[in-house]
């Protein structure tokens, strides 16, 4: 786990987390969660849906972004206030994820950071 203090911080700095989404990474969430929409888990129920798959949780892709804040940008001790986010595709299982944070404003008097964060596939989407 890295990470940097608000004054080890600079406008433009990056990390990311690569992950491939899993079946269990799906069932696991849904447990945890207790999301058991069929999109998610259940394959004949999703091969009749708009995605003709079974799709990974947003919220679960989401996750992947909180895993960059908490353990490298800017790291352990940071305390999330707030996102926004639109899910744009879908995440299908065996997908490969790489979520992106970037530092795109320093508020030193607010001790706070405002930072753009993505996810896309191993298609660049």
């Amino acid at each position: 786990m890295t990470g940097k203090r608000m004054d080890q911080l600079q406008v433009g700095d990056v990390a990311e987390f690569a992950k491939t989404v899993t079946e269990t990474d799906i069932y696991l969430y849904a447990g945890i969660t207790g999301d058991f929409n069929p999109a998610h888990v259940n394959e004949a129920y999703a091969k009749n849906t708009f995605f003709k798959t079974r799709i990974a949780h947003g919220m679960l892709t989401a996750g992947f972004i909180s895993a960059i804040i908490a353990n490298q940008l800017p790291g352990p001790g940071t305390i999330y206030m707030k996102q926004e986010l639109s899910f744009l595709a879908p995440v299908r299982i065996g997908d490969t994820i790489t979520a992106r944070v970037e530092v795109l404003e320093l508020l030193a008097e607010k001790n706070r950071v405002r930072l753009k964060t993505t996810c896309s596939n191993q298609d660049g989407v």
